[in-house]
């Protein structure tokens, strides 16, 4: 992952507020000329988009694998963090100035290896890896952020099963497949 200057990450949430407007008032992207974006926009990159309103959660869709150009990837996060996550009605156009805009831009993905739960508990870093686990074809992921909110690593990993489906103490009784991940977030000014 490339660093971000100041300028990319101003460049970047500036493009995501710039797709979700065009896309709520005309149902298309906007198209961006790649030759005008600094080259660390243009490389792959996987990234998050997070909606909120007055502070509350309004939507979140994010990759995992950088398989495109960030800065695409961050406007096809941004249309889907406000029209497609399940949780809520998708923004409308009038609601759009009243949300903030977080992105954040992942590393690769690292596999980490434990023996048992309380080697899990000793190996995750709160607060600097997001964590996405996977059982029986089923993945969840956490970004690093939701560690201020669930700082207590059994109570991360319980909510964390709970979101992939299945019973909060999943992570004790079975085996998962555990991969993290850091990021470099950033958000407009509020």
């Amino acid at each position: 992952m490339a660093e971000l200057t100041e300028f990319d990450k101003v460049k970047l949430l500036n493009i995501a507020r710039e797709t979700i407007q065009s896309f709520l008032n005309t149902g298309s992207q906007i198209q961006i000329d790649p030759s005008r974006l600094p080259l660390s926009l243009v490389e792959k990159g996987a990234s998050f988009v997070t909606l909120t309103k007055s502070g509350a959660l309004r939507g979140c869709i994010g990759s995992l694998q950088a398989f495109q150009p960030l800065y695409l990837d961050v406007q096809e996060r941004a249309i889907q963090a406000a029209t497609q996550d399940f949780r809520f009605h998708p923004v409308t156009a009038p609601e759009l100035e009243n949300l903030v805009i977080e992105i954040s831009v992942l590393t690769p993905s690292q596999a980490l290896e434990y023996t048992d739960p309380e080697d899990l508990i000793r190996k995750l870093r709160p607060g600097i890896d997001g964590v996405t686990i996977g059982f029986d074809g089923s993945r969840a992921t956490f970004l690093p952020q939701v560690w201020e909110e669930l700082s207590d690593p059994k109570s991360f990993l319980g909510h964390l099963c709970q979101k992939m489906g299945y019973n909060s103490n999943l992570w004790k009784e079975k085996h998962l497949s555990v991969e993290t991940y850091q990021v470099i977030h950033f958000q407009e000014n509020q």
